[in-house]
């Protein structure tokens, strides 16, 4: 077990009125599961990633994450915990316009002053792994959509994360690129990682090992769909 929510909530207050984003919920992500967090707009599924990407503080209840007791962390010592163990990618990509690709890749290593002959090294694996090695020099905009959320991948697995959060990865993708990520999530759990994919998209339920739905801040357990019926839908 990576990640553990125990009796987790989420408040937010604006003005006179409090909005509960999240009710109390008991959540696991363990090693070797991709795990879809899947519900409509506003449900609460992107409040639990961040709780779990250690992004925001629970209201009440307890967090663990790789161990440590998240409620009492700092916040220096919660952005410590994420840039060691927690790897996100986004639907935005989110990848910055002014460096290639293997320079994006880089950065979150670089901001553990990892050395640069190290860097070169992880860099070039991280590539490998998403197979985007003869894309290196490319910067984003001489990229596909696919290809950038590949980039993005590579940059979330860099620091060899335990988790991979990833928060709605194949939303602006075609049905091809779709397939592609999510074929190499898939495999990054079948490796040991824990991954979790935020998505309103039933399609995804072919890669999963599991999946739960958010609805109004209720978290429950969901049947997935036999992998034919959701071929069939894809």
């Amino acid at each position: 077990m990576l990640a553990e929510l125990k009796k987790v909530s989420k408040e937010y207050q604006t003005g006179d009125q409090k909005i509960i984003a999240l009710q109390p919920t008991d959540f696991q992500l363990q090693e070797g599961e991709l795990t879809l967090i899947i519900g409509p707009s506003g449900s609460g599924k992107t409040t639990l990633l961040s709780l779990l990407g250690c992004v925001i503080y629970p209201t009440t209840g307890d967090l663990y994450v790789k161990g440590q007791y998240v409620n009492k962390l700092n916040a220096k010592e919660l952005a410590k915990l994420r840039l060691e163990n927690i790897g996100f990618v986004f639907q935005q990509f989110n990848l910055l316009s002014p460096l290639n690709a293997e320079d994006n890749i880089a950065m979150p290593l670089k901001m553990l002053g990892v050395s640069n002959s190290e860097i070169k090294k992880r860099v070039q694996k991280a590539l490998e792994m998403v197979d985007m090695v003869d894309r290196r020099k490319n910067l984003p905009k001489q990229l596909s959509g696919g290809q950038q959320q590949r980039i993005a991948i590579a940059r979330a697995l860099v620091t060899d994360p335990s988790i991979i959060l990833c928060d709605e990865p194949t939303a602006s993708l075609d049905k091809d690129s779709l397939a592609v990520i999510m074929g190499e999530l898939q495999a990054l759990a079948r490796k040991g990682k824990a991954v979790a994919v935020v998505t309103h998209d039933p399609r995804l339920q072919l890669y999963a090992d599991r999946a739960v739905e958010v609805k109004n801040g209720f978290v429950t357990e969901m049947p997935l769909a036999a992998k034919n019926d959701t071929q069939k839908s894809a």
